[in-house]
């Protein structure tokens, strides 16, 4: 897998970071370091990004434990929740996969772009790309109990109800599953003060994009595909929101001011939503939010 496709280039360009994003385009390995290995074994819980057989971009939570018998690939114990939108695409895969790591109490984390396939024992995802990206914006959580997964096939629905508002209205985190030109699948983390997206009504959210590592991995895929999915989690409960739909990218400053320390925003028009609850094998405690988190907009800006 090798650099940039147009669409990152073009974000790159127009941000200004051309320069930083090709020296950090250094740091991609096509295998998985002896010290990402390591790190993979060690986590619970993994973000998956692809495409749905519904054709729609989906984030989803895959749980570990997440071996490396070698160093392209990794072999994922757990799976996906019951129903979840990716299964049936890896059932019959290999198909495109992004895979992040992340590690809430240390604020670690990594990026695998790949492909992944059903295996015996699991999952299988073949690494093509992997690099690293800094703590920033991610809220400390320390793992408190190990609670069973359940939560069962969870229930779908075009628009996002009372419940999916306060709960992305609380978020202080959430996971951004990205598609390119070429189909390749990226997750990404992001994060600020609680009520930093803003949900306008039952079909419509922005997020603002913070100043970040200069690569727009995520924004690149937008601007070249115009689709998204949104993984919310309430950290306590273990209950998903999986929010699917198109996604543009909007640069005026009439907009991007209205959320304190954005440099550009991000407009999700929903077209899918996906709740479950109880579904994750685990439960976190806030310890404390990233002391780089702009504030949140005093009121919902449109």
């Amino acid at each position: 897998m090798g650099g940039y496709h147009e669409g990152q280039r073009a974000v790159q360009q127009r941000a200004g970071t051309s320069g930083a994003a090709d020296r950090l385009a250094r740091g991609f390995h096509d295998a998985l370091p002896a010290g990402a290995r390591d790190f993979l074994a060690e986590q619970p819980l993994l973000i998956a990004a692809g495409s749905g057989a519904d054709g729609l971009v989906w984030a989803s939570p895959l749980t570990g434990p997440a071996g490396t018998p070698d160093e392209r690939t990794i072999a994922v114990a757990g799976g996906l929740p019951d129903g979840d939108p990716l299964a049936a695409t890896l059932a019959a895969g290999p198909a495109p996969l992004g895979l992040l790591a992340i590690d809430l109490h240390t604020r670690r984390r990594i990026r695998i772009n790949g492909t992944g396939a059903p295996a015996e024992d699991g999952l299988r995802v073949t690494a093509e790309r992997v690099f690293g990206n800094c703590p920033k914006y991610i809220a400390r959580r320390a793992p408190e109990t190990a609670a069973p997964a359940g939560g069962g096939a969870g229930t779908e629905r075009p628009e996002l109800d009372g419940r999916d508002r306060a709960l992305i209205a609380a978020a202080d985190t959430f996971f951004l599953a990205t598609t390119g030109p070429d189909g390749t699948a990226d997750a990404s983390h992001r994060g600020g003060s609680p009520g930093f997206v803003a949900v306008h009504d039952a079909r419509r959210l922005t997020f603002p994009d913070y100043a970040g590592n200069t690569m727009y991995m995520s924004l690149g895929n937008v601007a070249a595909t115009g689709r998204a999915g949104l993984l919310f989690v309430d950290w306590e409960r273990g209950d998903i929101l999986q929010i699917s739909g198109q996604a543009a990218i909007d640069w005026s400053r009439e907009r991007t001011v209205r959320f304190p320390g954005a440099q550009r925003v991000v407009d999700v028009a929903v077209e899918r939503v996906r709740a479950v609850g109880g579904v994750l094998p685990g439960r976190w405690v806030l310890e404390e939010r990233s002391r780089f988190n702009p504030p949140a907009p005093v009121s919902s800006p449109a």
